[in-house]
């Protein structure tokens, strides 16, 4: 075997060092060489020749350095993976919110036309009754002059004729034969002389048009606004002490603030906002939002018992900031709650032990309804009312389910439609409560379903929907397809729906405090009610009504504690019940149905539970629901077979309880 040949000039040492193959391992800084070794604190390979310009920094084998590198990348490849699913999620709701305002703006353009249509035929309406007005009053003047004219020209004539005859007969010789000509002209000129023609003008020339536009150019200068705001949840926030804890019984305030998504503060209202306090088992306590039409807004509620509960508050239908919140309700005793801070909302229902009654408060809310073990019937009831049948449903978003459930209607063909107002839906049961179908869609375009509250069966089968978020009355088919909307643009608050006996759509608006009638069509019939505390008014919060065989109105008054009576045209016929817990009194009254004689049954929702009255208001008797108590009744109906089905909605079930009379 031949020696190994060295250069003259080349030492063993340099012998041993390896030569790197081309791009792998190879050092940036010297050719040729392999690196070996990772320099952490600047984090580069090293080779052989490297080290001394690296002596003082710490070094790890380069093997160890592009593995830990690897498991490095590795990670940072799964956290920018996971963020897909959100970004994908994100994309699909900006995508939707996108779709809701394309839809939304459509909408929006159909109204403005349907309205400009309306006002346009309105106006061509009352241009064809002043044309018409003009020309029968012209006619009638014309008539006069036109008459007096001829009777003028006639006697004109005449005179002229007998002038021209006589002064004929004058120039003519005077004989004998001339003579009884001349008698005769006499005659004639002697009638003529006392004629009597109508010489004075028997009408007038004024045909004047008087048109006050300048009102009606204001009022269309400023018709219609278009209202939006740029808040975003993820930058608005909540502030106040009611957003960590309250005392029993006692209204608890939280301030929510708007911003923009550069986090600028919104200084404009009607933002849609919405505010719930939960429960520990689970129900919902109601509360009241003030819109300070400044960017900012007020929410007022009270909590019946102490515990820790929790509060949400979303801003189109996103959580804001910190939200939820966790609340700590604590108890104070009568001697440590200060006069001043027993003053406040009027609640629904009463924790146990305290019955005290606090003072109204227009913008505050009322607390959770007690439950009631017992539900006594009066020695001196009237007529019986019997026993529970059966109840249908538990809390959930599947069939058969619910969340928050309002409004109750019954069909003539046996049916049962429940309001399902956060499950967006309306649900349809037969009267011995099976599940027969659902239907709605989340959204706030014309055939979404944002929060309905109220429900109605209409007499050609068309089931008529309140919606309370997006601010109209939802028309859909009994198959559940949607057909119209009536009220846009002037309801704001649409918490109860019923049907007067001429088919007429009764809407009561729970923010205005108003009544609305339409007809089915969306022509507004007429309007009553406004906030207040007189008999013509609501506090704040009217619920549901019923109509009578006479086609009267029933309204329960929610904070007034009473239910009102009125004509279709807004005139209060009859007001009874007040505030407490006897007979005959009410704490908040919620849904309301009228029997075929005429009495009212009423949910009395701060006292769980259901009293019946005569069609004069006078007390009956209770429903007997001592079997399944209820908590917190709202809407309620008769079936189609005569019995009482009400919407628990604080055990999330409708019941149904047998009414023998």
């Amino acid at each position: 075997m031949e020696a190994h040949q060295h250069s003259p000039d080349s030492s063993s040492e340099e012998c041993t060092v390896l030569e790197a193959p081309p791009g792998k391992n190879a050092c940036p800084q010297h050719a040729g060489k392999v690196a070996d070794l990772y320099c952490s604190a600047c984090e580069v390979a090293l080779c052989e020749d490297c080290v001394l310009e690296h002596e003082e920094h710490p070094k790890v084998a380069l093997s160890q350095a592009l593995e830990q590198h690897r498991i490095s990348l590795q990670e940072r490849l799964g956290s920018v993976n996971n963020r897909l699913p959100q970004i994908s999620d994100a994309l699909s709701f900006v995508k939707e919110i996108l779709q809701q305002l394309t839809n939304q703006r459509a909408s929006i353009e159909e109204d403005i036309q349907s309205s400009f249509e309306d006002l346009h035929k309105q106006l061509d309406v009352r241009k064809s009754v002043l044309l018409m007005e003009l020309e029968v009053t012209y006619g009638l003047k014309q008539k006069v002059l036109q008459a007096q004219v001829d009777s003028l020209v006639r006697g004109e004539g005449d005179i002229t004729a007998t002038c021209t005859q006589t002064e004929e007969a004058l120039a003519g010789e005077a004989c004998v034969a001339s003579l009884q000509v001349e008698q005769e002209l006499q005659e004639r000129l002697g009638e003529l002389v006392g004629l009597g023609l109508p010489c004075q003008p028997e009408e007038n020339d004024q045909l004047d048009l008087v048109m006050e536009t300048d009102g009606l150019r204001k009022s269309i200068h400023n018709l219609g606004t278009i209202v939006t705001t740029s808040a975003v949840a993820s930058q608005s926030e909540a502030m106040g002490a009611g957003l960590e804890q309250c005392v029993v019984g006692h209204p608890a305030s939280v301030t929510i603030v708007t911003r923009d998504k550069s986090g600028g503060a919104c200084k404009s209202g009607n933002a849609i906002l919405s505010a719930e306090v939960f429960t520990p088992d689970g129900s919902i306590v109601d509360g009241e939002i003030v819109d300070h039409k400044n960017g900012t807004y007020e929410f007022v509620y009270i909590v019946p018992k102490e515990g820790n509960f929790s509060l949400a508050l979303r801003l189109y239908d996103q959580h804001i900031k910190g939200s939820p919140f966790k609340l700590t309700v604590t108890r104070v005793s009568e001697a440590e709650v200060s006069p001043s801070t027993t003053t406040g909302a009027k609640r629904r229902g009463k924790s146990p032990g305290q019955k005290k009654k606090g003072s109204k408060r227009a913008s505050s809310a009322l607390g959770t309804p007690r439950r009631k073990t017992q539900n006594p019937i009066e020695d001196d009831l009237i007529f019986r009312i019997d026993y529970f049948l059966h109840s249908s449903g538990t809390k959930g978003r599947n069939k058969g389910e619910f969340t928050n459930l309002q409004g109750v209607a019954a069909s003539s063909n046996g049916r049962i439609l429940i309001a399902d107002s956060n499950n967006q839906c309306v649900q349809i049961f037969s009267n011995e409560g099976e599940f027969k179908s659902r239907f709605g869609v989340r959204g706030r375009s014309p055939g979404q379903l944002q929060r309905p509250t109220g429900v109605a069966v209409h007499p050609s089968g068309d089931i008529i929907i309140a919606d309370y978020d997006n601010k109209w009355v939802s028309i859909f088919s009994c198959e559940g397809k949607f057909k119209a909307k009536l009220g846009s643009g002037r309801l704001m608050g649409p918490k109860g729906v019923s049907v007067d006996e001429n088919g007429h759509v009764i809407v009561v608006d729970n923010k205005a405090c108003t009544v609305f009638i339409f007809q089915l069509t969306g022509k507004l019939i007429t309007k009553f009610g406004s906030r207040g505390n007189g008999d013509k008014q609501f506090a704040g919060s009217p619920h549901f009504a019923a109509v009578n065989k006479n086609n009267e109105i029933i309204v329960t008054d929610f904070h007034n504690h009473s239910v009102k009576v009125f004509t279709p045209e807004g005139e209060l016929v009859l007001k009874f019940g007040s505030n407490g817990e006897g007979n005959g009194q009410f704490n908040a009254p919620t849904g309301v149905a009228v029997d075929i004689n005429g009495n009212i049954i009423v949910a009395d929702w701060g006292n769980s539970r259901i009293q019946v009255f005569d069609g004069s208001g006078s007390f009956l008797s209770y429903i007997n629901t001592s079997a399944d108590p209820l908590y917190g009744p709202q809407g309620l109906a008769l079936t189609s077979d005569g019995h009482v089905v009400v919407a628990d909605s604080g055990n999330h079930c409708f019941k149904v309880y047998r009414y023998l009379q």
